[in-house]
């Protein structure tokens, strides 16, 4: 970790994640600039090891604010995050014979259970989260999603980097892990506010430059309490979304390798559900402050956490170390070092696919091959190198390989 607090160029300082700065891009540089000229910013910025530019704020960002909250510092997929199981099933059984067969099996089932990219259900699914909403602020404006579209979009993987995995443990274990967030109920609450924010900012003559795409709402203004109060809402839809396909997978896969390999004592050993795209109320340094993290996740002492890889290659499931100059976060992932365009247009589909039969992976399950390129492995920092650069935020629990991929 090293860190950046040059005079004139910083109000506050940066704290980076990574060896130098030769590893900091250019990007992510400016925007973490801009995060630490912020005139409500608490004590510093911090910057995770798998950090990348995005829009206003870099992911990988962790930034404490005093009394406004950023809808752009969350981000537009609320709630995006990961959950995962870990099984008492040895891969083995998987691996020879008719296994690769009914791993295929598998993944085919799941995408029939489970839309994928920009589909979503024909009739109304059940939602625990959607059936407790009595009465959301402003929920006349057109802009802002109908709770009942939520019905239709809950239990739905998305697109992107969004995806499924069949995975072996370091001991040779099944386990299954669920990337997916608030879908487009998220988008547009985060569209909206942002919106709003930028607005309210103009009229208000913010100090902080519009071309920073940092437009922030005062957590005590009607504007701030109704996005926190959407926000909160698509962060339960995010974690029931992936409850609902963790649930269909695992009926998936279960039922195969009871049907197929007579396996009849199935158990979980091991959960996890972690969001990595939000904002809390969290006491750091002596005050309550909230705390963005965007494409960073919760580290606490003692807390297990979810870092994936990029498709065909290793994540890990990690506890935390409680880093307090991390504002208790770590990495969410690989982290991106190439856009998806540059991919598509750099590496081939049967390049990826070759790849990941290499690797190792039994079964890829996608709904358009022209997309392949995007997630490979080799657009994405290498996570070994992210997980050196994590050693003093947090300790890592399990390593996983990919056995089979459902890409959103």
């Amino acid at each position: 970790m090293f860190t950046i607090f040059t005079k004139g160029e910083n109000r506050f300082p940066i704290k980076v994640w990574l060896r130098d700065m030769n590893d900091l891009d250019e990007g992510t540089l400016e925007q973490a600039t801009n995060l630490s000229n912020l005139p409500f910013v608490h004590k510093h910025v911090a910057l995770m090891p798998d950090c990348h530019s995005g829009f206003g704020m870099p992911i990988g960002g962790v930034l404490p604010t005093k009394d406004v909250i950023i809808p752009n510092a969350v981000g537009v997929d609320i709630g995006c995050g990961v959950a995962f199981v870990k099984t008492n099933v040895h891969v083995e059984i998987l691996k020879s014979g008719r296994g690769p067969e009914l791993v295929q099996q598998m993944v085919n089932d799941i995408m029939r259970s489970i839309p994928v990219g920009f589909a979503h259900h024909e009739t109304k699914q059940p939602s625990k989260t959607l059936d407790k909403v009595k009465r959301m602020p402003m929920d006349n404006e057109p802009e802002l999603p109908t709770i009942k579209e939520g019905y239709f979009q809950i239990g739905t993987l998305g697109g992107g980097n969004h995806f499924i995995e069949l995975q072996e443990d370091q001991d040779g274990y099944l386990a299954i892990m669920v990337h997916s967030g608030s879908r487009n109920f998220g988008y547009k609450v985060a569209n909206f506010f942002n919106k709003k924010a930028k607005e309210l900012n103009r009229k208000e003559n913010s100090p902080v430059p519009p071309q920073w795409d940092l437009a922030y709402l005062p957590v005590k203004h009607e504007l701030g309490k109704a996005y926190i109060e959407w926000m909160s809402l698509a962060l339960g839809f995010a974690r029931e979304n992936r409850a609902v396909m963790m649930e269909k997978t695992q009926n998936a896969v279960f039922s195969i390798l009871k049907k197929e390999l007579g396996i009849k004592d199935i158990s979980i050993k091991m959960e996890v559900n972690a969001h990595h795209n939000y904002a809390s109320l969290e006491e750091h340094f002596g005050e309550r402050v909230w705390v963005h993290r965007k494409g960073a996740i919760r580290a606490q002492a003692g807390e297990l956490g979810i870092v994936p890889g990029a498709m065909g290659s290793y994540s890990y499931i990690v506890e935390g170390l409680g880093n307090p100059d991390s504002f208790n976060s770590c990495s969410h992932g690989a982290g991106r070092i190439m856009g998806r365009r540059e991919a598509v247009r750099k590496f081939s589909v049967e390049e990826v696919e070759q790849d990941l039969k290499k690797q190792g992976v039994l079964a890829f399950g996608r709904r358009s091959r022209r997309e392949v390129p995007e997630e490979y492995r080799r657009a994405y920092k290498d996570i070994d190198e992210v997980m050196e650069n994590s050693l003093d935020l947090v300790k890592p629990v399990l390593k996983l390989k990919t056995l089979a991929v459902v890409k959103g």
